[in-house]
């Protein structure tokens, strides 16, 4: 449980870093705590799509990973973050990715931070 607790809070310092980076990625709320209870959820939401559809992807695509030596890494990236951003729609969480660019950019920011944060946050469970 604490490992999922350790993973979340890292996707949602990752997002919230992108966030802040990039102009196209936006998350809106009326008020601080309001934005807090979206970016969390985001991330639940980034997490999931990531456990379930990622390895889906990964599946379907290997002759593109070995092609291109894993630079496909930075498209399915992308096109998770795409995902969430249009699943976030769906359950109407002020979260959006605007263009496919902007997502490549922001799936490589979050790849990173998610990257250092689990390295520095405790990882047992």
């Amino acid at each position: 449980m604490k490992n999922f607790v350790v993973k979340t809070i890292a996707n949602a310092g990752a997002l919230a870093v992108a966030i802040w980076l990039l102009q196209d990625i936006t998350l809106t709320g009326d008020d601080t705590g309001r934005k807090i209870l979206t970016l969390i959820l985001v991330a639940l939401l980034f997490g999931l799509v990531n456990f379930v559809v990622k390895p889906v992807v990964k599946l379907l695509t290997l002759p593109l990973f070995i092609l291109t030596l894993g630079l496909i890494t930075l498209v399915v990236n992308a096109l998770m973050l795409m995902l969430t951003s249009w699943l976030a729609g769906v359950v109407s969480l002020n979260f959006h990715v605007d263009g496919f660019w902007t997502a490549v950019l922001g799936g490589l920011i979050i790849s990173v931070v998610s990257w250092a944060l689990n390295v520095v946050l405790p990882d047992e469970d």
